[in-house]
């Protein structure tokens, strides 16, 4: 049985492959899981805990989507409740009436029809929360690339709570 002699470079490759893997500098889902969704700077603002489950926001026109998926295993997340609010051509997101909730499918989509998103101190944007207790609350803060889209999509990947 012959034994493995360490190089030069076979030490400095897999310390420095363990380095990077440990310290965040690779994400997780490279790693072996799927690495949570940090929350984003800005998105809890005007959050209303305890929004609605609505069928759509205002009268439309505007589609917001996105997945569900449980962090480590990447597994979709049926039933989980996600809050949208923005300000829009019908509402400032402050308004009660800017705010709804939906719950993803099976395949832990989810899909919300509200009015178009406009700028708000200058940026297109929308707020999303998961913030039902199994998982940590998670909020996020997508931008638009232009105001004329009709479309945005957010995706969360959940920690346990």
């Amino acid at each position: 049985m012959s034994l493995l002699q360490p190089t030069r470079r076979l030490v400095l490759t897999t310390g420095a492959a363990f380095t990077a893997v440990t310290s965040g500098l690779i994400p997780a889902a490279h790693a072996g899981g799927v690495a949570p969704t940090p929350s984003m700077r800005g998105g809890s603002n005007n959050y209303r805990p305890g929004a609605p489950l609505v069928e759509r926001i205002g009268g439309g026109g505007f589609l917001m989507t996105g997945t569900v998926r449980r962090a480590g295993d990447g597994a979709p997340l049926e039933g989980v409740r996600i809050q949208i609010w923005a300000h829009t051509t019908e509402g400032h997101e402050r308004d009660s009436e800017s705010h709804g909730a939906t719950l993803t499918d099976a395949n832990g989509v989810f899909q919300m029809d509200m009015p178009q998103i406009v700028p708000t101190f200058g940026q297109p944007h929308a707020h999303l929360a998961y913030d039902s207790g199994d998982f940590k609350t998670t909020f996020l803060r997508p931008v638009m690339a232009s105001a004329r889209d009709t479309t945005l999509s957010a995706d969360f990947v959940l920690a346990p709570a």
